[in-house]
């Protein structure tokens, strides 16, 4: 798997679950707006911090993750 620049998790973020690139969206947030039917844009809308490169990491690490293994996480910036 190519590695992930976008997801971090730091302690003191959102009690260390993985975000978008230390702000404090969390990327089981953005799953859910996806898995609620919303877009890509909708989603951004929502979120202007966001950027598509964003959304498309939140699901390569889900993918990765519902594969049962585990990535290490960079912390965040």
């Amino acid at each position: 798997m190519e590695s992930l620049t976008r997801i971090t998790a730091d302690p003191g973020v959102c009690a260390g679950q993985a975000c978008v690139r230390g702000l404090r969206i969390p990327v089981a947030l953005v799953l859910k707006y996806l898995a609620a039917g919303k877009s890509v844009e909708e989603v951004i809308h929502e979120f202007p911090e966001l950027e598509p490169a964003d959304i498309a990491e939140c699901l390569r690490y889900a993918s990765w993750l519902a594969s049962g293994r585990s990535v290490a996480l960079p912390p965040a910036a």
